[in-house]
């Protein structure tokens, strides 16, 4: 005898279609979860066994930090829009007491571990690194591009002392100068390890900290302000060949040294007198007397580019084996991580930070180059699955189909429509290629004029009175010179 049960089978049940129900609901309180969970291990978000994370609170290991994420993704997003999306994921387990306040998603935030943040941030690095490695190498060589920048911070008296601002602006008129240099894999475009100091430091000594992460195996590429003794040397003795654009202050005579060819030469560089600051005594004694380097002048016929010709330095000395055409246009390929440093700070606005100590301030500097090495990836596997030029895939427009797919995946019922829109995510990433323009140019310049507001001279607390001193204020009616008691 057959039942409404054996006919129609447990879907139709009432507590199975109240089960099934509850599993669809988030886990985590936005989308990132669903698209980027699988690409470093789980545990890493999970309740530590003592120390702060390991009590059972709202603002857990993974909710602040898939929130903290979001943020990121969503630049501009402050701290309230964060917490409006957790009230918003515990409505819809049905949970309604949660308040507005942004303090304890802050102090949440505080008590992210910096070092599962860089564990992670390394993880997806290496993964990224494992899907290309095969794909593109010079001459069986990793390549790493070392590049600095700065950045600004909220004007705090924790980050003005961990991070003063300019000599020249006055107190209360600047903000706190970051200074940052950063390793990346020319491969991949991922963001591999990076270094924070102030403007008492210099990016050459910055960057002697990131001589550990460079091993045998690698190629080590860089612009002219890296182009050194202690640098080319150094590196030379862990292994690590060196290609750098010639210091300008740097004279060369290729009149001198071995000729190799018209536009090579094998010079000598002696080690200069006066040691460097940027490396101990020790290692300074350590560095050789006498350095073998090759000179190569390079012609790079580019419509829209300044330079035509450049000349590098490198510790290739086979001009067989490497020749004087390859390393150009490998040198010229260095130009696409100052596009890189570009996105993650123009992009996703990280020019200017927002928190309010420096241990916050590193948490935000690698949730941002994480959310860039995550769009990396997604970017990657798109390429590879398309077989696409991963440099014609857009960041931006990359980081805006993360936004939109990752809602469509918070939605999905099955593993099987997770999987298709993943699919059709990639082919989106493939289809909306940037333009290749070769001869465009695009000069640094504003079409958009700003306000002609008056510079903070001094303390905003002091600085009463404006005074108007442009010349469009001047020839206006309402100007200065029309008011009887006005101050021109």
């Amino acid at each position: 005898m057959f039942t409404t049960r054996d006919l129609f089978g447990k879907f139709h049940s009432p507590r199975h279609s109240l089960r099934s129900a509850r599993a669809r609901l988030p886990r985590n309180p936005n989308e990132l979860a669903t698209l980027f969970k699988n690409w470093f291990p789980a545990h890493w978000l999970s309740p530590t066994e003592e120390g702060p994370n390991s009590r059972e609170r709202l603002y857990s290991l993974a909710v602040t930090f898939w929130t903290f994420l979001w943020q990121v993704l969503n630049p501009g997003s402050p701290c309230s829009d964060a917490v409006g999306k957790v009230i918003a994921w515990l409505a819809s387990l049905g949970r309604h007491h949660l308040s507005n306040d942004t303090s304890p998603y802050c102090q949440a935030r505080a008590r992210l571990p910096q070092s599962t943040l860089q564990n992670i941030l390394g993880a997806v690095a290496q993964k990224a690194e494992q899907r290309v490695r095969s794909h593109w190498r010079f001459h069986d060589y990793d390549v790493k591009v070392a590049d600095g920048t700065s950045l600004l911070a909220p004007d705090t008296p924790k980050n003005q002392k961990a991070f003063p601002q300019s000599a020249q602006q006055q107190p209360g008129c600047g903000f706190p100068l970051i200074k940052l240099v950063a390793l990346f894999s020319l491969s991949s475009g991922a963001l591999l390890h990076f270094t924070l100091g102030n403007k008492h430091h210099s990016e050459l000594g910055l960057f002697r900290r990131l001589w550990r992460h460079l091993q045998a195996g690698d190629l080590f590429l860089a612009d002219r302000l890296f182009c050194d003794y202690v640098t080319l040397a150094g590196l030379w003795q862990r292994q690590v060949p060196s290609l750098l654009r010639l210091n300008e202050s740097r004279t060369h005579d290729f009149r001198q040294g071995k000729r190799l060819s018209r536009n090579e030469r094998l010079v000598q560089w002696r080690k200069p007198f006066t040691p460097a600051k940027t490396v101990t005594p020790q290692e300074w004694a350590l560095l050789p007397e006498v350095l073998t380097l090759r000179l190569v002048r390079c012609r790079l016929a580019i419509p829209g580019f300044r330079t035509r010709q450049i000349t590098v330095v490198t510790t290739l000395l086979d001009s067989a084996q490497y020749p004087a055409e390859a390393l150009s246009q490998l040198y010229f390929r260095r130009w696409a991580m100052e596009l890189t440093l570009r996105n993650i700070k123009t992009t996703l606005q990280m020019d200017q930070l927002s928190c309010k100590n420096p241990q916050n301030l590193e948490r935000e500097i690698r949730m941002h180059f994480l959310v860039h090495n995550l769009v990396r990836r997604l970017m990657l596997e798109a390429a590879r699955r398309h077989r696409v030029p991963l440099e014609r895939v857009s960041f931006a427009g990359s980081l805006a189909a993360a936004r939109r797919y990752g809602e469509a995946l918070l939605q999905a019922r099955s593993k099987r429509q997770r999987r298709e829109l993943i699919d059709e995510l990639f082919a989106t990433l493939a289809a909306d290629l940037v333009p290749d323009r070769p001869g465009r140019r695009e000069p640094r310049a504003m079409k958009r004029r700003p306000k002609p507001y008056p510079l903070l001279t001094r303390h905003r607390h002091k600085f009463r009175e404006i005074e108007h001193r442009d010349n469009h204020y001047r020839k206006k009616k309402s100007g200065p010179k029309h008011h009887k008691n006005s101050r021109a």
